[in-house]
């Protein structure tokens, strides 16, 4: 899977939240089971986060696909 700042954070959980949760809640996203936060982009989920998308992008990408 490759994730861009479009990914929906649900799709990227249904993939391998294993991997992937650590990251969102080193970002204070710690709801990852409510429907708003499965249904946000990164994009949306850094923006309410104060977070850096692009950061995020990175470490998701290296975590999934080595």
């Amino acid at each position: 899977m490759v994730v861009t700042k479009d990914t929906i954070i649900g799709d990227i959980l249904d993939f391998n939240g294993e991997a992937a949760a650590p990251f969102f809640f080193e970002i204070g996203m710690h709801c990852l089971g409510c429907p708003s936060a499965r249904g946000e982009s990164i994009a949306e989920a850094c923006a309410v986060h104060g977070t850096n998308a692009d950061e995020l992008v990175e470490k998701l990408n290296k975590a999934l696909n080595g």
